[in-house]
């Protein structure tokens, strides 16, 4: 995905999260290793989100493209931002978009995965 359709899905996914009562803090948290595409708030937790979209005639969803490689980046990267507030909860949530001709399907993962695990 090019950079400007990562922007453009990324404001899609924000004003996604603020109707769902994500107080966002952060966007675009870049490091060496990785990337953070928004960090939001959400219900005591400190919400790292990856913002993942596809053409609804794509062999391959939203999630499916979310692979072990990319989910390692951005834990790398959460460790790094985790430096800043040790103390808090931190969760890994996914916006997935699903996009058709005439339409948009937004879908929220919450805890979509941990860190270190096994895939």
């Amino acid at each position: 995905m090019s950079s400007r359709k990562g922007a453009y899905y990324e404001s899609k996914a924000l004003e996604y999260l603020k109707l769902k009562g994500y107080k966002i803090l952060e966007t675009n948290f870049r490091v060496r290793s990785g990337e953070i595409d928004i960090i939001g708030k959400d219900k005591g937790f400190t919400a790292l989100i990856e913002v993942k979209a596809r053409k609804i005639s794509s062999l391959v969803s939203p999630l499916e493209a979310l692979d072990k490689y990319k989910q390692r980046k951005i834990e790398r990267a959460a460790k790094l931002y985790s430096r800043r507030k040790p103390d808090s909860a931190y969760r890994f949530d996914v916006v997935s978009i699903k996009e058709g001709e005439y339409f948009r399907v937004y879908e929220l993962i919450k805890g979509a995965f941990y860190m270190g695990e096994n895939r």
